[in-house]
């Protein structure tokens, strides 16, 4: 499933204009990720929780050739599912 058709099903589901939808899912999105900049976690209950994860500095390889570089540490978004969600699948 795309943006588009999430906006499509959100539309159909909500009984909404697909432009309010998709303003809906894009507010959504924007939430999320301000709150990760800032460090906090969003847990959506039912669903599952996003939070940032640390990635430590390391050393890797150039594919073509073969020297090593450094990679720096960085910070990654991760997400735990919820029990709900994990029910739901299986």
């Amino acid at each position: 499933m795309n943006k588009s058709d999430m906006i499509e099903q959100i539309a159909r589901s909500a009984d909404i204009s697909k432009a309010a939808a998709e303003r809906a899912l894009d507010a959504a999105v924007a939430s999320i990720k301000a709150a990760l900049r800032k460090g906090t976690p969003v847990t959506l209950v039912g669903f599952g929780t996003f939070y940032v994860g640390k990635r430590a500095a390391r050393t890797g390889r150039d594919p073509r050739t073969q020297a090593e570089i450094r990679i720096t540490a960085a910070r990654v978004p991760k997400f735990r599912p919820g029990k709900a969600l994990k029910d739901a699948l299986n």
